[in-house]
């Protein structure tokens, strides 16, 4: 069965290129990114996890680790990275999960079916720190994934979980954003007492409270 929004991530344990970990108590109380790649010196996921690895700061900001995982082995993994140091400009510097028995690919439905092989496609659960998943993304082998994405959604439900707002399309942290429409304008007045623009009845524009 699919894991859905709202289902807390399973636990499993699993060798990583950091050592042994229990994936619950990894993430401990903040937030977790676990993200899959397909396979080990291939080019898009080598970028990726450049990428990932540059971020480091960013998901820190948000009290978010991050761990990738893919069917290979921890030893490819290690073997693996030295590449990734060299052609993207960064360390890896999170762990690696080695998943050769497929454990973690197919308690998290990482596995394509009718791809031809069994490696993983490009899977995304951002974990909270109740341990509930509350994004997924799943892309195809053939495109990278855009981590800033990753990073904005993060930044959308930490925001709405502490306010009574949500984010409009393509928002970025220090943009306006709405009151949703189950707060009537009375108790809106409460909530966001510098006002707001009303655009239609159910559209109520305002500063971000956080701000």
């Amino acid at each position: 069965m699919s894991l859905r929004l709202g289902d807390t991530a399973p636990d499993f344990e699993a060798e990583t290129t950091e050592g042994t970990i229990n994936f619950h108590d990894w993430i401990g109380d903040g937030w977790a990114v676990l993200f899959s790649h397909p396979a080990d010196f291939t080019p898009v996921c080598t970028t990726e996890l450049g990428e990932t690895a540059k971020l480091k700061e960013q998901f820190a900001k948000r009290n978010c680790k991050v761990i990738a995982v893919s069917v290979d082995s921890v030893e490819d993994h290690k073997a693996w990275v030295g590449d990734i140091d060299e052609t993207q400009g960064c360390a890896v510097n999170f762990p690696i999960i080695g998943d050769t028995d497929r454990h973690v690919s197919e308690t998290y439905d990482m596995l394509h079916p009718g791809e031809g092989d069994t490696s993983t496609v490009r899977s995304v659960f951002v974990i909270d720190a109740n341990k509930k998943i509350r994004m997924t993304l799943t892309y195809p082998k053939s495109a990278g994934r855009n981590f800033d994405e990753i990073l904005r959604v993060i930044d959308s439900i930490q925001l709405t979980d502490g306010y009574k707002v949500a984010t409009p399309v393509n928002w970025k942290d220090g943009e306006d954003v709405i009151i949703v429409p189950s707060l009537s304008d009375e108790e809106a007045k409460e909530h966001f007492p510098d006002g707001w623009k009303t655009l239609k009845p159910y559209l109520r524009v305002t500063k971000q409270p956080n701000r």
